[in-house]
């Protein structure tokens, strides 16, 4: 069986402007795709990844700005955890501290932990030996301190058992051990978005979806065939069946909700972001999909300005 791991993590922000200000400037991520959200045009979709926005880097916003806050609870991604080499956490420290970021009270010799203007919980774990692999450079952080794409994400369930067959089964993670109520699911050899931990709270309230919250989690499929796997894995395996596939120009997607009520989505990893822009000029221009376009001017004056 193919292994893969995370595709992307897509959450809701409040102001665009401010949700592109804090994660293309003050943690350096490219955009590398903005368009709209394909069920609600009348919102950004904003796509932050590494300079090509490969599968395992890429984290996506819908900006609605009335959104009230959401609320912390089982069934939903409570932290996303990107790397950066271990050597850059005293300059990443620094660097948060001079932006007023709101740090969350986890700091150690290889984490640290903070929250974006929304409350979205985000953290930088140092590695060693990762200063070599490709980083993007925004003219503000050099290359050296860049983040690296993801590391992991935990996940908040009632009972980590039936979410880690899941894992296990579809998406090709292995047990990797266990600390108090955290259960570690790691792909063997995948370095990028290798990692889901399950923190497990029995009994506690539901999440409730707000600014702030993680919407879905995705993970990787090579292409359909891969996918389609995984669709047939979920229903004779596990009795979950999934969404038709959604066309979402970039990826083509499947979603379900997994045994802990986590929204899980499966995205290929083709055609990617330079399907309708240049690789140079990812994130420049407006796109929309095809059955949008006719629609521009509307959709263009009704959406914030971002700059």
């Amino acid at each position: 069986m193919t292994r893969n791991g995370i595709h992307h993590v897509t959450a809701i922000a409040g102001k665009a402007r401010q949700n592109l200000e804090f994660y293309t400037r003050t943690l350096g991520l490219r955009l590398v795709k903005k368009t709209v959200n394909f069920d609600d045009p009348g919102a950004y979709h904003l796509y932050y990844g590494d300079a090509a926005g490969s599968p395992g880097t890429i984290l996506t916003f819908f900006p609605w700005e009335n959104a009230a806050p959401g609320r912390a609870g089982t069934g939903e991604l409570q932290e996303t955890v990107f790397r950066v080499p271990q050597a850059s956490l005293g300059y990443w420290t620094q660097r948060l501290v001079n932006h007023g970021v709101q740090r969350t009270g986890r700091l150690g010799e290889t984490l640290l932990a903070f929250r974006d203007p929304d409350g979205m919980h985000l953290a930088l774990v140092g590695l060693p030996g990762i200063e070599a692999e490709p980083a993007w450079e925004n003219g503000e952080i050099p290359a050296e301190h860049a983040i690296r794409g993801f590391h992991g994400v935990s996940l908040l369930v009632g009972d980590a058992a039936p979410t880690g067959a899941i894992l296990s089964d579809v998406f090709g993670f292995a047990a990797a051990g266990r600390e108090g109520e955290t259960h570690r699911f790691q792909v063997p050899g995948m370095a990028l978005g290798g990692i889901v931990d399950l923190r497990v709270a029995a009994g506690a309230a539901p999440a409730r979806l707000g600014r702030g919250s993680v919407h879905h989690l995705a993970f990787r499929a090579a292409d359909d065939a891969a996918e389609m796997d995984m669709v047939r894995r979920l229903a004779e395996n596990h009795g979950i069946h999934t969404t038709e596939q959604k066309d979402r120009n970039y990826f083509r997607s499947v979603y379900f909700r997994e045994p802990g009520h986590v929204l899980f989505e499966i995205a290929t990893d083709v055609p990617g972001f330079a399907v309708d822009e240049a690789p140079a000029a990812l994130g420049q221009a407006l796109k929309l999909p095809g059955f949008l376009e006719g629609h521009r001017v509307a959709i263009e004056s009704a959406l914030p300005a971002l700059g």
